[in-house]
């Protein structure tokens, strides 16, 4: 098991999408899971590594967030750009942070305490990002983690650009991820948006890092972990998978 992190420890939490399929007015990450709601499974997980700071991005119906956690700082990002310029909206309350930075979702609660603070020991050395990659049963549309030949990531390629051998890789990007505080924005700042979607995308600092001569490390966790939530049906299908994980 890798050391504890020793640098303070920062999070960022997206939760600024609007989370139209769940066919609700309450704002997605405010939805029970397990009798509450699953922002407050993650923000529980992150007291228990003693994060530092947490700042939640928030957009279309922030008003539920703020009532439902007045005491978070919040910053509103204004447009749906993609999930770089989410995190990007955050600069002006950790632009200055010495230590390393959480990036998470507040659609996917239930990421360990251990496997966050296993995720922030990987920065090390010339390590200054960490990516949670998964091996689901589904590889379905993940991104897939290619590997360099000393067992690094080489690159995330989205499944809609993966050729037929690449398809066969197992290890998917589940998105979250740990950064250097010093590097994070500048490298933000760099990511471009000239793809089909015109967004700025997160997984553009991968390439960015490395090109900076420095190394990306991948820490991998269980799929129950990483599962995200989009829709009602998701929602109900983890309750049910949870249930049958008690004893």
């Amino acid at each position: 098991m890798n050391a504890p992190p020793t640098s303070p420890i920062a999070a960022i939490v997206l939760a600024a999408g609007k989370g139209s399929r769940m066919g609700s007015d309450l704002h997605k990450v405010l939805h029970p899971l397990k009798g509450r709601p699953m922002l407050g499974h993650l923000l529980d997980s992150l007291a228990r590594v003693d994060a530092a700071r947490i700042v939640l991005v928030v957009g279309a119906g922030r008003e539920q967030i703020e009532r439902a956690y007045p005491d978070i700082p919040k910053v509103v990002q204004r447009e749906q750009l993609g999930t770089a310029d989410a995190v990007r909206a955050a600069e002006a309350e950790l632009g200055d942070f010495p230590g390393t930075v959480l990036i998470l979702y507040g659609d996917v609660p239930l990421i360990a305490p251990d496997t966050m603070r296993r995720l922030c020991a990987a920065l090390a050395g010339d390590v200054v990002l960490a990516v949670l990659g998964f091996r689901p049963a589904d590889t379905r549309a993940y991104g897939r983690l290619v590997t360099a030949p000393d067992g690094s990531l080489a690159r995330i390629v989205e499944h809609a650009d993966a050729g037929e051998e690449e398809r066969r890789i197992g290890l998917c990007n589940s998105g979250v991820m740990a950064v250097r505080g010093d590097v994070l924005f500048p490298l933000l700042a760099r990511v471009g948006c000239a793809n089909a979607k015109g967004e700025y995308y997160l997984t553009d600092i991968v390439a960015l890092a490395r090109a900076d001569g420095h190394r990306v490390a991948i820490v991998e966790a269980g799929e129950l972990e990483v599962s995200g939530i989009n829709s009602r049906e998701e929602l109900a299908a983890l309750e049910a998978r949870l249930a049958d994980a008690v004893p």
